[in-house]
């Protein structure tokens, strides 16, 4: 199958994507940087935040009043987040300002103002961020479940720890900037309207440097525990659970997405169903998967009431352990409508195939044409679900609650 997609590798390593979109006049692009929260050294779990912003606190030549001045002036919607493996940082603009763009953002990435007052500032929003978390349990939640069910450093939190947060210093995270922002390990992708060629010569001139062959191979740790509860004298309970499921280069993985959306693809899903509308146990219910290169889950979130809880996650159980019994046909076509319509939405969305090829080539090694992922939807059957789901039996859950009661876990 051809795939409409651009390739170049510079000298040093950095790999360069493009997907063209001929009918968007825009254009979207995203530097992958590896200094995700797990690449970080211990004792500095949310300095990956704080960096995130402090870069973009003066650059190059401009301070970061200026420098926020020319960001706008070109029009750019800025996205940013930070992940296990990177600090992603981008945008999307009309497609006439990229070069433009680009020149900012490499002053962004290669230098930096990295001023003192600039860094409080950033570690102060990075510490508001996580104190708001008291006021989202949902969010907190699943924060903590990641923590808890990936080996360490997988599923250190993405947001930050308040102790380490204020221990954190702008040296350290200068440090941390000099040390991980690999350009040999750093993927650039864009998508939308642009000319590929020019776009390779402008990175050459900006990013091109001797190759870095620092690439530390990640050690992993234990797992935390299979239930963990953390007290709050709210009125309600805030259940998260994650089992182990195929990784996305597995070759079940469609059979996963499909089986994952069997439960929770929708009204009609069986999670919602069963355990909120049959039963009433729950406001809100919904599982997804969730994968990282090297480990990966199926997410489940549950928000009730303290009485409720225990039927609650009970019953969410239960489901999960019913489905390899059966699947009906008519629950594998709503799975595969429900997927392939998230696919087309996001099609239809620069930003998103210009985050989808990044992410696809770190995981997979390859761009995934969305004729292929379609395809690869299609061809899943009630029959190689249900053989996934024998082989793959969803069991050893990881827990965390948040509420003034506690669950019992078998």
């Amino acid at each position: 199958m051809a795939e409409n997609f651009d390739k170049h590798t510079l000298k040093n390593g950095m790999v360069i994507l493009g997907e063209p979109m001929e009918a968007v006049e825009s254009v979207a692009f995203g530097f992958m940087l590896p200094a995700g929260a797990a690449c970080l050294p211990d004792g500095c779990c949310g300095a990956s935040n704080v960096i995130a912003d402090w870069i973009f606190r003066g650059a190059g030549d401009k301070d970061s009043r200026q420098l926020s001045d020319a960001i706008d002036g070109l029009g750019l919607v800025r996205g940013r987040s930070v992940g296990s493996s990177h600090i992603s940082i981008g945008a999307a603009l009309e497609s006439g300002n990229l070069a433009q763009s680009l020149d900012l953002y490499a002053d962004i990435i290669l230098s930096p103002s990295l001023k003192d007052d600039q860094f409080e500032l950033a570690r102060q929003l990075a510490i508001d961020d996580v104190l708001s978390l008291d006021d989202d349990p949902r969010q907190k939640v699943m924060l903590n479940l990641r923590e808890k069910f990936y080996p360490s450093p997988l599923g250190r939190s993405t947001v930050g720890d308040i102790e380490e947060l204020k221990a954190l210093t702008a040296q350290n995270s200068g440090q941390i900037i000099k040390d991980k922002f690999n350009l040999s390990q750093t993927i650039f992708s864009v998508a939308g309207k642009y000319d590929f060629d020019d776009v390779c010569r402008q990175l050459e001139g900006l990013f091109e440097t001797e190759q870095n062959g620092n690439d530390e191979s990640m050690k992993l740790g234990q797992r935390q525990g299979k239930y963990t509860h953390i007290r709050n004298d709210g009125a309600q309970v805030h259940i998260g659970l994650m089992t182990e499921t195929v990784k996305p280069t597995d070759e079940d993985y469609y059979n996963a997405r499909i089986a994952i959306s069997v439960l929770s693809g929708g009204m009609s899903a069986r999670l919602f169903t069963e355990v909120r509308e049959k039963r009433g146990l729950c406001y809100a219910i919904g599982a997804r998967y969730h994968g990282l290169k090297g480990a990966a889950g199926i997410m489940c979130y549950a928000g009730t009431t303290p009485d409720k809880a225990q039927e609650t996650l009970d019953c969410i159980v239960g489901e999960f352990n019913k489905l390899g019994e059966g699947i009906t046909k008519d629950e594998i076509a709503r799975a595969k409508v429900g997927l392939k319509s998230s696919l087309i939405l996001q099609s239809e969305s620069s930003s998103s195939r210009a985050g989808a090829i990044g992410s696809d080539h770190y995981i997979l090694g390859r761009v995934r044409s969305l004729d292929e992922i379609k395809d690869q939807i299609e061809a899943t059957s009630v029959d190689s679900v249900l053989a996934f789901l024998r082989a793959n039996p969803f069991e050893g859950f990881t827990v965390v609650t948040i509420g003034p009661k506690q669950v019992n876990i078998e």
